[in-house]
């Protein structure tokens, strides 16, 4: 990838903060709208409020949303710092701008479209193909919301991505700059190196016990000794609650009667429709001429049944089904217009109807297929109900030993023995602990984890070697835990790593006089002076780094070669003095598939940055202003 886009990623990122599409609730994630009733106003916008809880809201559902996408890599350090915060901030800004423009424009999604989105979202699909409306409802209700709810906020950000989409839409990079950058980014330069090692110049330094006492109070962080810690806990999980938990058939038959539709599945229609839009207030004439045109192509559709699909191609006004032919796959009832709903419910398979008028204008519908209701029978979900009544019985189980050991381990807080023995449980040990989570022990390590580290290192729980509150580091999973020696961060002495100040300032000297040294040949090289000593030539570009370093390699590259022999001189701390002769500078013939993926990689970055400035201006449209950024007002919460 070119070098500009992989020094704009902070573009894409922030484009990523600022569309969170509203099916992520399927991935859990919460509903993103909630109102704040708080006066502690961090923004606002177009008149509306932003409030404090708004914002700690976001930044959880956004650190949820990262954990997911990086798995095991997930650290939450890269997403407390205030620039994070603020980006969040602003991407919660411009949805508001967003919002009070797609408000300006009466801009409407329909209900083809928000039916086909929601069909889409993963998971709600079942191994025969129907649509899950129970699991739809059910995942939602997890969320806090209805059906209504989600789809009235569905419906509004895909109103948000239709601005979004047009927007972007206009960018594009000029074939000739296009080019011009691919070319730039395949040059190939031919270098020479020379280094100039700082141990040839050790004997040429000298060190003095005040140089020494000068490293030593400026790079003290060098020789400090982390604090460590040796501590006890006790976790208490779901498998130590579920041992014991049965289920009769009586409790199954009865779950089975009385969640019946959840185990039924309600009849679907697949259906395709060509769409003749007119507004519902339009003027009649209007309505005259779009009905006109829907009769004639209802003729032709009655005359030849099979073109119905390329008729909907090149007709409908639906822009979400025109493409597919006017295929509206699966749907059940609730999911459309009410007119529409009706009409496709009473057709046969592959029969026509007669004109349909909805607010959206006039339809011709052609129902392609329909699946008939079905229930399943208490064997074929009998396993399945086990389970669900396992998972309700345990989770009814483990609040309440939950209870016992988060008041156990407060009310004897000298010692985790108490809950472990009342709860049998088992008492673990683990040294050298330290204040944030140890990469290499892994996230499923228990006593690894963030929230517990922290009541660990409180201070309570260090001077008074008390139980730290129970904590809650994963579904269903609590620990709770003791210091039992604490070690704080220390000082080496200087007597204890003088030597190796020496080393070190002993090479920064010498690495300065190879500098010197260095800076002095080049000058003599530009003048025309011998350029022998340097080593054998390579030919390198910013695709093929031939192993050199980044940071050279960027140096190298953008180096001044309107005159050849260029020099280029590098810096290597406790190392030396390296020399780049620059002998040829040459452009490969152009690739044309490489150019071709280049320029789209440049016309979506040129996209991006059109958006960003076109969401500036709608927030300044919409008059928003940050009261509260995250660097004044301190850490949020999480």
């Amino acid at each position: 990838m070119l070098d500009y886009i992989r020094t704009h990623q902070r573009i894409a990122q922030i484009i990523l903060l600022i569309f969170i599409v509203p099916s992520f609730v399927f991935v859990g994630i919460e509903g993103y709208s909630r109102m704040g009733d708080s006066e502690n106003t961090v923004a606002k916008v177009a008149g509306q409020k932003i409030t404090q809880q708004e914002w700690d809201e976001a930044l959880r559902e956004q650190m949820n949303r990262m954990r997911q996408m990086f798995g095991p890599q997930f650290d939450a350090k890269m997403f407390e710092s205030p620039e994070f915060k603020n980006d969040v901030l602003d991407g919660m800004v411009v949805q508001r701008a967003l919002a009070a423009e797609v408000g300006r424009r009466n801009m409407t999604v329909s209900d083809q479209v928000l039916q086909q989105t929601i069909l889409s979202i993963p998971g709600l699909t079942m191994a025969d193909g129907k649509f899950d409306s129970e699991r739809y409802k059910s995942i939602l209700a997890s969320q806090g919301l209805t059906p209504a709810a989600y789809e009235a906020s569905l419906r509004h950000d895909l109103a948000l991505q239709q601005i979004r989409s047009a927007v972007q839409a206009s960018a594009f990079a000029p074939k000739a700059v296009a080019g011009r950058i691919s070319d730039i980014g395949s040059q190939e330069r031919e270098v020479q190196p020379m280094l100039i090692k700082a141990s040839d110049y050790v004997a040429k330094v000298t060190v003095t016990d005040q140089m020494l006492q000068d490293y030593y109070a400026k790079h003290g962080a060098e020789f400090e000794i982390p604090e460590q810690m040796k501590a006890e806990y006790v976790v208490l999980t779901a498998a130590n609650v579920a041992a014991g938990i049965s289920v009769s058939d009586a409790d199954i038959k009865s779950y089975y009667e009385q969640n019946a539709k959840r185990y039924s599945s309600d009849e679907l229609r697949r259906a395709s429709h060509i769409l003749i839009s007119v507004k519902k207030d339009a003027a009649d004439a209007d309505k005259a001429a779009a009905k006109a045109k829907a009769e004639g192509l209802l003729a032709q559709v009655r005359k030849n049944p099979g073109d119905f699909a390329k008729l909907a191609k090149e007709n409908s006004q639906d822009p979400g089904s025109a493409t597919k032919g006017g295929d509206l796959n699966f749907f059940g009832k609730g999911m459309m217009v009410k007119p529409f709903e009706e009409t496709a419910f009473k057709l046969k398979q592959g029969e026509i109807s007669d004109l349909v008028q909805s607010d959206f204008g006039y339809h011709i519908i052609m129902v392609t297929g329909i699946k008939a209701a079905a229930v399943k029978s208490l064997n074929d979900v009998k396993a399945e109900i086990t389970q669900e009544i396992k998972k309700q019985l345990m989770a009814k189980k483990f609040a309440e030993v939950a209870e016992v050991f988060t008041n156990t381990v407060y009310e004897q807080a000298d010692s985790l023995k108490p809950v472990a023995d009342k709860l049998k449980l088992k008492v673990e040990s683990v040294a050298n602990i330290k204040r944030e989570p140890n990469p290499q022990a892994g996230k499923d390590v228990p006593y690894n984890n963030e929230k517990f580290l922290h009541a660990l290192f409180a201070d309570d729980a260090i001077k008074n070697k008390r139980n730290t509150e129970a904590v809650e580091i994963a579904p269903n999973v609590l620990i709770a835990g003791r210091v039992v020696e604490y070690k704080p961060a220390s000082k080496r002495p200087f007597d204890e790593v003088k030597t190796a100040i020496k080393e070190r300032v002993t090479m920064t000297e010498a690495t300065a006089l190879a500098k010197q040294e260095g800076e002095a040949r080049i000058a003599k090289f530009r003048e025309g002076g011998s350029a022998a000593g340097f080593g054998d030539a390579k030919t390198i570009s910013r695709a093929k780094s031939q192993g050199l370093d980044p940071k050279l390699l960027a140096t190298l590259m953008k180096a001044d070669a309107s005159k050849l022999p260029a020099y280029v001189g590098l810096e290597y701390p406790q190392q030396g003095y390296g020399i780049y002769r620059i002998t040829k500078v040459s452009t490969p013939k152009p690739d044309e598939a490489r150019r071709n993926a280049e320029a789209q990689q440049i016309s979506n970055m040129l996209s991006q940055q059109e958006l960003l400035a076109y969401l500036g201006a709608l927030k300044q449209k919409a008059k928003a202003k940050v009261l509260k950024p995250a660097v004044a007002a301190g850490e949020a919460k999480k």
